[in-house]
């Protein structure tokens, strides 16, 4: 008996449309039309055509993103998978030509491209009305010579209150770890741990003119009724900054070695009588709502799961790029499992 074969042969697009697969899921709700905007993707002036569109490029990393797959190599090998580059819109698979020109020019547009999908974010009404500030490390690669040692607060903290019952040579050790090698990211995050406002810097230390930066564009986004952050986010012009926008700004006082130490917990409570005599907090509520501040921690860590905390690239333009599209994926993931009917807050998608 002769094989035939079926003259009805089912194409790629039926076989997937009853299955259920990460790569449809993550981008079903999707809309990446946005990047075609962009000059950078922009038809070449010289005639030089795109083996292939930004968006299906878009959906290829975010999609390795979300395996754990990082980099140039890594991605166009993962994407040489037929049922996974079929998934993502490919109509062939992505030479390692394209991908690396891919991340050549989203790192040009890595910002933008976060902050349209903070818009698909908000258009779905996922912010509530409590938005956390914080900032994070981002550990580099030992060779790559942009990054530098940076100070952690933060560490130096939660080693002093194990201090003693540490010996001599345990605090040294302690002392060091105070300190890593790499850069920083400053975070806005509000509803189920979503990053609406991102800065990639240089350390995990906050500055006051980008505090006041990303304070504005996620205010930009939609305005709070509360704004919390640390003890390091005790910084005058900042608080002034929201209480003139009509937002709440709630962070520890700290008396910064003062001769003459304000009798408060919270800077709000000065910055408030200095500006109307018609609004009173009590320290009460200002305690209650400060207790929500924790909810950017999870944000982090939520994001740090999509890859924030795992660049395996070098150099400071590549570590933003990769930092950007982690930040890209958490939302991408937040906005799939709403319109799944699931958990927002989940750090992966359900199928």
């Amino acid at each position: 008996m002769s094989a035939t074969t079926p003259q009805n042969h089912p194409s790629f697009e039926e076989l997937f449309k009853d299955l259920d697969t990460v790569p449809l899921a993550l981008f079903e709700h999707l809309d990446l039309s946005f990047l075609e905007e962009f000059p950078v993707f922009a038809p070449d002036p010289w005639g030089r055509t795109r083996e292939h569109e930004a968006p299906e490029l878009f959906k290829g990393v975010l999609y390795c993103f979300s395996r754990d797959i990082y980099g140039v190599k890594a991605v166009a090998r993962e994407l040489h998978d037929e049922l996974i580059w079929r998934q993502c819109g490919f109509e062939s698979a992505p030479s390692y030509q394209s991908i690396h020109r891919f991340f050549t020019d989203f790192a040009l547009v890595a910002e933008d491209a976060f902050n349209k999908l903070v818009e698909q974010v908000a258009d779905r009404d996922l912010l509530d009305n409590t938005f956390r500030i914080d900032s994070t490390d981002v550990r580099a690669h030992p060779d790559d010579d942009d990054a530098t040692w940076n100070y952690d607060p933060t560490a130096e903290s939660d080693d002093t209150e194990n201090e003693d019952d540490e010996d001599g040579d345990e605090e040294s050790d302690e002392d060091e770890d105070s300190y890593y090698y790499g850069y920083g990211c400053l975070l806005v995050s509000t509803g189920p741990k979503l990053p609406i406002a991102a800065a990639f810097t240089q350390q995990k230390q906050v500055d006051e003119e980008t505090a006041k930066r990303i304070t504005r564009d996620a205010l930009a986004v939609e305005k709070p009724i509360w704004m919390l952050g640390d003890g390091a986010f005790d910084i005058l012009e900042w608080h002034d900054d929201l209480v003139d926008e009509g937002v709440v700004s709630v962070a520890p006082y700290n008396p910064r070695n003062t001769n003459d130490p304000l009798d408060i917990e919270y800077r709000i409570e000065d910055r408030i009588e200095n500006h109307t005599d018609n609004i009173h907090l009590k320290q009460s509520v200002l305690e209650e709502t400060y207790k929500r501040r924790t909810q950017v921690e999870r944000t982090i860590g939520a994001s740090k799961d999509c890859g924030l905390g795992t660049p395996r690239v070098r150099g400071r333009v590549h570590v933003k790029t990769h930092v950007f599209l982690a930040l890209c994926l958490r939302l991408a993931i937040a906005i799939t499992n709403y319109e799944r009917g699931a958990n927002p807050g989940k750090i992966s998608v359900e199928v």
